[in-house]
């Protein structure tokens, strides 16, 4: 725990980041925060096991700021990069560099996919001193000689666990392989699985582990609750809930990027405020709709796990899990989202008995049962069903299914009329009858008999052999 009498005056950062961090309102920083900046400012090495909503991106942008404003950055190469699973959370990040390092003269430059490339290039031809990237749109970039590594000071790894849920470890390892040797590495991940942990012993100089909590916890300002319903009733469950709760905006997570959009339009259908978010939306689509829900409109917003990791808003007042996650460390991701800072965040979790493996994993991860909440479905019970809100199973949305070929006609019967048969004429027993074939004699019997069967063109070699009289 973090003396609650430590300010950021006490972390020696300069004057220019308290002035901004003190504009923003924040006075006592958080563990992670408290931990971290004065590793970061000695120039070690470090892991950071924090879960999220804990302040930790805060953690490594305050004390970077302080190192980079002692340089200047050249054409192409970058002085530090902070490399993020989703585009969401690069924005994030890149926005947290803006707020809080206002009144220094730092560039920097966003990397991320679904974005206009020559205005990225632009960026980095003026020089800047720190770059956000996903991975793909870095290495892109690199291969087309637009920016050079080779005076990276800071690798900043963050949500390392995400990075390896979307495989982008070899990635990552390929990128760590451009840079210089002499470099100081910050990895930050919610979970720390035997997967990480090599990589970070591979990568890593004597790193200074920080763990503000115990690995994979939630929250204790988030009420988690569970509901447990039969498959046919979940959206009317959800519905219920979103009835009774009285959200002032919430996050709906699915598992399956389908199943964001059949939500979305069924509770647009019923009247809720409603919008949708996940990673197959085009880049400029996905920032219209996270901004709508940052001022309310739409107060619900269904989304997948990977699409919702970056989202950052101060007072979310609930997380509803319409599905139970597949990897029980997404349920710790989810919740997080709610109950940020210290505030009182409330996550209700819909699970179906087919569901029931996978709870018991989130369980026993977060090492205690989730309270039961029982929800009154009324009138709605059974309610929704495929044909009502979707098109069936396996059939894509605005395409017809394959409908029978129609049977043809019956053909009608013509009746008709039967002409008498005709008598055959008697047969002539002399004509008809063939007198039959002589059974021929043996051969030794018959050696000068004529072949039968073969006509006159019998060759000679097959000829019996004449007797000499």
């Amino acid at each position: 725990m973090a003396d609650p009498a430590l300010t950021f005056d006490d972390l020696g950062l300069k004057p220019e980041i308290l002035r901004a961090v003190n504009e923003i309102g924040y006075r006592t920083p958080t563990p992670i925060q408290a931990q971290a900046i004065p590793v970061v400012l000695m120039g070690r090495d470090m892991i950071g096991i924090a879960q999220t909503g804990t302040g930790k991106t805060a953690g490594f942008t305050l004390p970077m700021i302080e190192i980079l404003s002692r340089g200047r950055a050249r054409a192409r190469m970058p002085r530090s990069l902070i490399l993020e699973p989703t585009r969401e959370l690069a924005s994030q990040v890149a926005e947290n560099f803006e707020t809080y390092g206002k009144y220094d003269k730092l560039n920097y430059a966003l990397l991320i996919g679904g974005t206009n490339m020559d205005e990225q290039i632009r960026k980095l031809d003026r020089g800047v001193d720190v770059l956000v990237a996903t991975p793909g749109r870095m290495l892109d970039l690199f291969e087309r000689g637009k920016v050079l590594l080779a005076d990276v000071k800071i690798l900043v790894i963050d949500e390392a666990d995400r990075m390896l849920d979307m495989g982008f470890i070899p990635d990552i390892e390929r990128i760590i392989g451009l840079l210089p040797p002499l470099r100081q590495t910050l990895l930050f991940s919610a979970t720390m699985p035997p997967e990480i942990r090599r990589l970070a012993a591979r990568f890593l100089s004597n790193p200074k582990e920080i763990a503000v909590s115990r690995p994979a916890t939630t929250a204790e300002t988030v009420d988690q609750r569970l509901v447990r319903v039969p498959m046919r009733d979940k959206r009317a469950a959800l519905r219920a809930l979103l009835r009774s709760e009285h959200p002032r905006n919430a996050l709906v997570f699915c598992n399956r990027k389908r199943d964001v959009g059949i939500v979305c339009r069924s509770l647009q259908r019923h009247g809720f405020s409603a919008g949708q978010l996940h990673g197959d939306m085009v880049q400029s689509a996905r920032q219209e709709t996270l901004e709508g829900f940052k001022r309310g409109d739409p107060v619900v917003l269904v989304c997948s796990d990977v699409a919702a990791r970056g989202i950052d808003i101060d007072q979310l007042s609930h997380v509803f899990n319409f599905d139970v996650p597949h990897h029980a460390e997404d349920y710790v991701h989810r919740i997080g989202r709610t109950g940020r800072a210290g505030r009182a965040g409330k996550s209700i979790t819909l699970a179906t008995p087919e569901e029931a493996k996978s709870l018991a994993a989130v369980e026993r991860l977060i090492g205690r049962p989730i309270e039961p909440l029982a929800v009154d479905l009324g009138d709605d019970a059974g309610a929704d069903s495929d044909e009502a809100d979707e098109p069936r199973s396996g059939a894509r949305r605005g395409h017809r299914s394959p409908q029978p070929a129609p049977r043809p006609p019956a053909e009608k019967k013509v009746e008709r009329k039967e002409e008498p048969r005709r008598q055959a004429p008697p047969r002539r027993p002399e004509a008809d009858s063939k007198p039959s074939r002589p059974r021929p004699a043996p051969r030794q019997e018959r050696e000068d008999a004529p072949v039968i069967g073969l006509g006159d063109h019998v060759p000679a070699f097959l000829r019996p052999p004449k007797r000499k009289s």
